[in-house]
């Protein structure tokens, strides 16, 4: 965990009291709607379809007990009782009243949490992958590197206004977890021929209404320029991007009408001039960040627990998890847990004040009080011993967060679509439920292997259906809901796009179509290890085709 330091409670008290008398002027009609806008949204203050949404920065996924308690008091308190996660590691508030919005942030503001350039043309929050400090794939701790770059772009007075919003994610890891190829700017660290560790630099990723992979600009950059690069890259997209046409403001539409070459040229030719400057990263200063991380007192311990071994063998429900939603940890004896917000029937990564709070005292108990928050709208507690899984287990199965179906089919990213967004087409969320209940015999699931969904209910891609081993895109037709299908979609470090198999298909045919999809595969693989992506990719979409439109 990282340890705030008194300027930041400092900043976010301040913003909570200036953003109160806003809403103080808006309620007292001072402030019109179009002129209270800007204000709401650099707190996190969408208005949705029914009512205003409060949107929460989780910085690179991390969250202590205390501050998962804060969550669910104010979903308790000033919401229906639940919040949402989200792709970006946030969390999202859909009810909460404007005249109750200074309350709830004041309350959140007390364990360090806020909502600022969680919206807006700005950079967003830095996002990282879920595992980070623990994953037995990684080189280092990335969330240092998040850290820094979250300190070093909150409330740049330069980068605050920019053409359109800005997304960084970074990874440390051979395994991309934080999906950074489909982000505006996406970091890899990785070491040299020489052994030395910088960042691999990607630039124009993003879905939406045109998608892109990004692009490699820097193979390798040093660590100590990274400040100073990320700014050489906001500078010439703050210089050339798009003002004056909405849908070609993002740097991916730059990039991609530059090229990636000469838009690299430019950024290199920026960054030359001001490398060896202020922003240059000196070793005390990383040191100085990477030493307010707080990490967990680790015991001594094997790995391979005796009476791990034994409840595996007495319960097939509790083994059927620990294959799922257990993975390696690199202390010995440890190991981390992935708690699936995707139970039958319910709306992908929402979770109960309920819920909330018995994760957060699972936490303090198995997990040193701290949780994650995962790209795939699930949660993590990081830093479990192997002998307390049972235990753990039983805890979450009776919380109904235990559901052993973490990467397979109904582990369903979606955004929450048209029963919240305004500016949705179509309905995401009672699609998502419909097909985790097609597939609710979990032996089914996991016979069909990783198999990610991504369903977004218009062509914003809040759902990263574009990346979804399978993608669901809502479109309205004569005032109807139909839904595009594509496959072969992925968001690792082998991030495509996929395929349109064909003609969008009505609202209540799409669990079926993902059924025709499954069972094609299945017949289509050639072994057992065969992954539903990689089939795609060896026959393309025709097989697939042919069985969705063959009866329709």
């Amino acid at each position: 965990m990282y340890r705030y330091d008194e300027f930041d409670r400092t900043l976010i008290n301040e913003r909570v009291t200036e953003f109160r008398d806003q809403v103080r002027r808006r309620l007292s009609g001072e402030l019109t709607e179009e002129e209270f806008k800007p204000l709401r949204l650099m707190n996190g203050v969408y208005l949705q379809l029914h009512a205003y949404m409060l949107r929460i920065a989780i910085p690179y996924g991390t969250l202590s007990s205390d501050q998962m308690r804060t969550l669910a008091h104010v979903a308790r308190t000033y919401d229906r009782g639940y919040g949402h996660f989200t792709t970006r590691q946030n969390i999202q508030f859909n009810w909460i009243k404007l005249e109750a919005l200074p309350d709830a942030l004041a309350d959140l503001a007390r364990t360090g949490l806020h909502g600022m350039q969680t919206s807006g043309n700005c950079v967003r929050n830095i996002t990282t992958d879920q595992w980070a400090g623990v994953a037995t794939d990684e080189i280092e701790d990335p969330r240092i590197w998040a850290e820094i770059l979250r300190q070093h772009s909150t409330m740049h007075p330069e980068f605050s206004f920019l053409p359109r919003k800005f997304k960084i994610a970074i990874t440390a890891a051979t395994h991309d977890r934080a999906a950074v190829k489909v982000h505006d700017i996406g970091l890899r660290l990785h070491r040299n021929g020489a052994g030395e560790t910088g960042f691999e630099v990607m630039v124009g990723g993003g879905l939406g209404r045109t998608p892109f992979i990004a692009k490699t600009i820097k193979p390798f950059l040093h660590k100590r320029d990274v400040l100073s690069y990320i700014e050489a890259i906001l500078r010439v997209y703050n210089q050339y991007g798009r003002r004056d046409n909405i849908y070609k403001a993002r740097i991916k539409i730059l990039v991609h009408e530059l090229g990636a070459e000469e838009f690299g040229r430019q950024v290199e030719a920026e960054w030359l001039s001001t490398k060896d400057g202020a922003l240059a990263l000196d070793a005390a200063a990383v040191a100085d960040i990477a030493a307010r991380f707080r990490y967990p007192d680790y015991e001594k311990l094997n790995d391979g627990s005796p009476a791990l071994s034994r409840a595996r063998a007495a319960d097939r429900r509790f083994d059927a998890w620990v294959n799922n939603s257990v993975g390696n940890h690199k202390q010995a004896g440890y190991a981390i847990v992935t708690l699936s917000l995707k139970p039958e029937g319910g709306p992908p990564g929402d979770a109960t004040a309920a819920q909330m709070d018995t994760i957060a005292d699972l936490a303090d108990r198995f997990g040193f009080g701290e949780i994650r928050v995962g790209h795939e709208q699930n949660l993590v507690l990081p830093h479990v011993a192997q002998r307390d899984l049972p235990e753990l287990w039983r805890a979450l199965d009776a919380a109904g967060l235990a559901t052993p179906n973490v990467g397979l089919v109904s582990d369903i990213i979606a955004c929450p679509g048209l029963d919240y967004c305004s500016l949705a087409n179509t309905r995401s969320i009672p699609v998502a439920q419909e097909i985790s209940r097609r597939f609710r015999d979990l032996g089914r699931a996991r016979k069909l292997g990783r198999m990610h969904i991504n369903i977004s209910g218009c062509i914003n891609a809040c759902g990263h259906h574009h990346v979804g081993h399978i993608g669901i895109l809502g479109v309205e037709k004569n005032g109807e809901e139909f839904y595009q299908i594509t496959i072969g979609g992925r968001a690792d470090e082998n991030a495509e796009l996929g395929a349109l198999i064909g003609p969008a298909v009505p609202y209540d045919q799409v669990p079926d179509v993902v059924e025709d999809i499954a069972t094609a595969y299945l017949e289509l693989r050639t072994r057992p290890e065969e992954l539903f992506v990689d089939t795609v990719k060896r026959l393309g979409v025709e097989p697939f085709k042919e069985r969705v439109y063959a009866a329709r």
